[in-house]
C-alpha cells in the first residue's frame, strides 16, 4: 500500500469509529465497558501515532471517558492523521513507509517497527474493537452500527 491507500484507509476509519459512536449514543445507555472499549481504540491510535512521531505518550491506552470524550478524541485522530499521513505523501521525496518506529510496548519492552506495519495495526486493532463493541451491543439488545467497508463504499463515503 502507499500513503494515498493510508488515506483513504484511515478516512473510512473515521467514518466507522463515529458511525460506532453513533449507535453507542443512540442506544440512550451501554455498558461502561462498551465506552471503554471506544476510547481504547482512539487512545491506540493516538499512542501508536507518538510514537511513529517520536512524541511521549500523553494518554492511558485504557482512559476512563464518556461518549462525549471518543467523539472528541475521534475528531482530533481525524485531523491528526490526516494531517501526518498528507504530510507524508507531500515530501520530497515521498516519507518512506518502510522507516522504522522506536517504542516501547505497555509493558516497557523495546521494539522496532516499520511505519507501514504500525499504520496497519492500527487499522486492524481499531476493526478488531469494533467488532466486539457490535457483540457487546448486541448482547444487550441493542442495534449496532453497520460499519462494513463495502458500505461505507456504497454510501460514498470514501
Amino acid at each position: 500500500m502507499d500513503v494515498k491507500d493510508f488515506l483513504r484507509m484511515f478516512a473510512y476509519d473515521d467514518w466507522a469509529n463515529r458511525e460506532c459512536l453513533t449507535a453507542m449514543r443512540a442506544a440512550g445507555s451501554v455498558s461502561s465497558d462498551t465506552v471503554e472499549r471506544m476510547a481504547h481504540i482512539l487512545s491506540a491510535q493516538k499512542l501508536w501515532l507518538e510514537r511513529i512521531q517520536k512524541q511521549p505518550q500523553s494518554i492511558p491506552v485504557w482512559p476512563s471517558s464518556t461518549i462525549d470524550d471518543c467523539l472528541a478524541l475521534a475528531g482530533e485522530m481525524s485531523s491528526a492523521w490526516g494531517n501526518y499521513l498528507t504530510r507524508v505523501a507531500n515530501e520530497v521525496p515521498p516519507g518512506s513507509l518502510d522507516d522504522k518506529v522506536e517504542y516501547r510496548n505497555s509493558k516497557g519492552e523495546p521494539w522496532s517497527s516499520r511505519v507501514e506495519d504500525a499504520l496497519m495495526h492500527v487499522l486492524f486493532h481499531s476493526a478488531y474493537h469494533r467488532g466486539q463493541i457490535a457483540l457487546q451491543m448486541r448482547a444487550s439488545g441493542v442495534d449496532p452500527a453497520y460499519t462494513d467497508f463495502i458500505h461505507a463504499v456504497r454510501q460514498g463515503f470514501v
